[in-house]
């Protein structure tokens, strides 16, 4: 009756031993590492690259703790933090450009265990430390810079269908296009209609005007934002953080949490930049640049600085060719061996880009890096033939450093709009050591409490709960370790919850086992039937409770839906730790009496049977 087969012990053991190999990689900690990775495709880690990496510790005299390569990068670990910096300095006097030597914290975890993917949960960023941004996006620049493609495109099929316009004029959320007859702009409608769908063309004589729609609009701001977290995640890769968190946060803004990072100044200033390219064409009308220097600019211009303190530049506000076109950026040398990017356009731009210069030879090419909202001319050379492969090297007054800093954000991928950051926190790595301990604390002391009520009230069977309340937080840990989460203070909270949560499971079926006892039922039946009838409650109250985690999981968002993710696994662990796991240790104790008289479940109270007499 109370006994279980072989094979459901085996089992609970194979679960309680996987469940404890996946929980042990949590209690190793971390150790600072120097990673070694690289933002060239023609440039692998391998061998080579480990060999420099001895070469250059040995002499610097620095003893390392191992080093391994995985996902494409070299990781080496030290024993502090002191040696750590000294290290990275070391190894980054032996690597030019083309390699990202960064700082970094690497799991502890035995190889053996890292390599059946025991691995430790990833800790945020209140419990580890590093840096917060929480980033506006600049809607009305996204539209503006909508509004500039389509001019674009609408100049570019002008031109090819031989249609001659005037300056085109942007009002407000609107282009206007001059023709010189009414007739060029029937002409052309039904083609620019075809190749502009989410636009609004409409006539008015000689003149066509481009307007976006309310759901055009939408969908540019929605767009906007889902672009640049696309490509904050890019450049965070490139710096090489583990687990970053960069999320939507209402309709403008991008929350991005980098845990463990160490140089905050450097992820600071690849985050907040907003490197964009626009390639315009340069006035050098002697009249205009005469117009220019007295402080009148002309219309349809701008006077833009030159990198390297030169003279400014008079650039057409047309803007021909986009960041958004450009498939791959890597530092290189011009033909003079100065620091430049060599700069690769995908199909689309390469064809624009070909047209461009087979239509302006002889004339001046500006390469305008936008970036924190500041435009500069890098480069603007003279068109002597026309490119037809969509490759070109800017290049300017840039160090090595910078070139390098260019290329990663240009190969990251542009920003649909400006954004700038509208709150900053930095969290060290003792505030995460101190959340961590009071939430390690508040937690185990919770248990503590719970596990001496549960022995002294139920004796033995409260021994048995207090067991399965164990084994259900190793399968917790396990589960959130197997599945690599990122661990907060909520999940901690959570943690908490669900030691709560399981033990009400057991406090259920020792109750209604009592129960059985007061009807006089024999040890062995109330053991059986006290299980049977408490699993049906035990069965409603986490279904209601599952689905209340589940609506936090889909409609919660950063904290809360960590807080939800373990409430939801908790509530799974939990439901057969307490009915299967304590089932199975009672049968283990009990099961296999046949005589049993009595259980150790504290004191049954039993009403008193009134009797009356009656006296005649």
């Amino acid at each position: 009756m109370n006994r279980y087969p072989l094979w459901k012990y085996l089992l609970i053991a194979f679960t309680l031993i996987l469940g404890l190999l996946y929980t042990i990689p949590n209690f190793f900690g971390e150790i600072p590492a120097v990673q070694i990775s690289t933002n060239r495709q023609a440039i692998s880690i391998d061998e080579n690259t480990e060999n420099t990496v001895k070469q250059a510790l040995a002499a610097a005299h620095i003893q390392d703790q191992g080093m391994f390569i995985n996902d494409g990068s070299l990781k080496v670990r030290f024993a502090d933090t002191d040696t750590q910096l000294k290290a990275r300095d070391a190894i980054a006097s032996q690597f030019g450009e083309g390699y990202i030597v960064a700082l970094n914290l690497l799991a502890n975890t035995p190889q053996w265990m890292a390599q059946i993917n025991a691995r430790p949960m990833f800790l945020g960023l209140d419990l580890r430390g590093g840096v917060h941004f929480t980033m506006q996006v600049d809607m009305a620049a996204a539209i503006q810079k909508t509004l500039d493609s389509y001019a674009s495109d609408v100049r570019r099929q002008l031109r090819q269908m031989q249609i001659r316009s005037g300056d085109m004029v942007r009002n407000g959320q609107t282009v206007v296009v001059p023709f010189q007859a009414a007739d060029d702009v029937q002409k052309a409608l039904p083609k620019l209609q075809q190749n502009l769908p989410q636009a609004t063309l409409t006539t008015d004589g000689n003149r066509l005007v481009i307007s976006l729609t309310d759901q055009a609009m939408a969908k540019i701001r929605e767009d906007a934002v889902k672009q640049n977290i696309n490509t904050l995640h890019n450049r965070v890769n490139e710096l090489g953080v583990a687990e970053p968190i960069i999320q939507q946060a209402g309709a403008d803004r991008i929350v991005v949490q980098l845990p463990g990072v160490q140089d905050t100044a450097k992820a600071k200033d690849i985050i907040g930049r907003t490197a964009t390219l626009q390639v315009r064409m340069v006035s050098d009308d002697p009249a205009l640049l005469q117009q220019a220097a007295q402080g009148t600019i002309p219309a349809g211009y701008e006077l833009l600085p030159s990198a390297g303190n030169g003279p400014p530049t008079l650039v057409n506000k047309q803007v021909e060719l986009t960041g958004d076109n450009i498939s791959n950026a890597q530092p290189d040398f011009n033909q003079n061996g100065q620091p430049g990017v060599s700069v690769t356009f995908d199909g689309s731009g390469a064809s624009i880009f070909a047209d461009l210069t087979r239509n302006n030879v002889g004339k001046r090419m500006a390469m305008v890096l936008i970036d924190q909202g500041k435009a500069e001319v890098v480069t603007a050379p003279v068109i002597n033939e026309p490119i037809p492969n969509g490759r070109t090297i800017i290049s300017g007054s840039m160090s090595s450093a910078e070139a390098n800093d260019t290329a990663l954000l240009l190969r990251a991928g542009s920003l649909a709009a400006p954004m700038k950051i509208i709150e900053e926190r930095t969290i060290g790595p003792s505030l995460g050591k101190e959340n961590i301990s009071k939430g390690f604390h508040s937690t185990l002391w919770g248990f503590v409490v719970v596990a001496l009520f549960m022995m002294l009230y139920y004796r033995m069977f409260g021994v048995f709960s207090v067991l399965a309340l164990s084994c259900n937080l190793l399968f917790l840990i396990a589960i959130l370790s197997a599945l690599q989460a990122t661990l907060t203070l909520p999940g901690i909270a959570a943690i908490a919850l669900t030691l709560g949560m399981a033990i009400d499971s057991n406090v259920l079926i020792n109750e209604r086992i009592r129960e059985e006892l007061r009807h006089g039922n024999s040890p062995q039946m109330a053991i059986n039937a006290g299980y049977e009838h408490a699993w049906h409650t035990i069965v409603d109250s986490n279904i209601t409770s599952l689905i209340a985690g589940i609506a936090l999981l889909i409609f919660g968002s950063g904290p809360v839906r960590g807080f939800a993710v373990v409430h939801c696994l908790g509530i799974l662990t939990s439901m057969f730790s307490s009915v299967v796991v304590s089932r199975a240790f009672v049968n283990l104790w009990y099961g296999r009496r046949r005589k049993l008289k009595t259980l150790s479940i504290g004191h049954i109270w039993i009403p008193e049977k009134a009797t009356k007499t009656v006296k005649e």
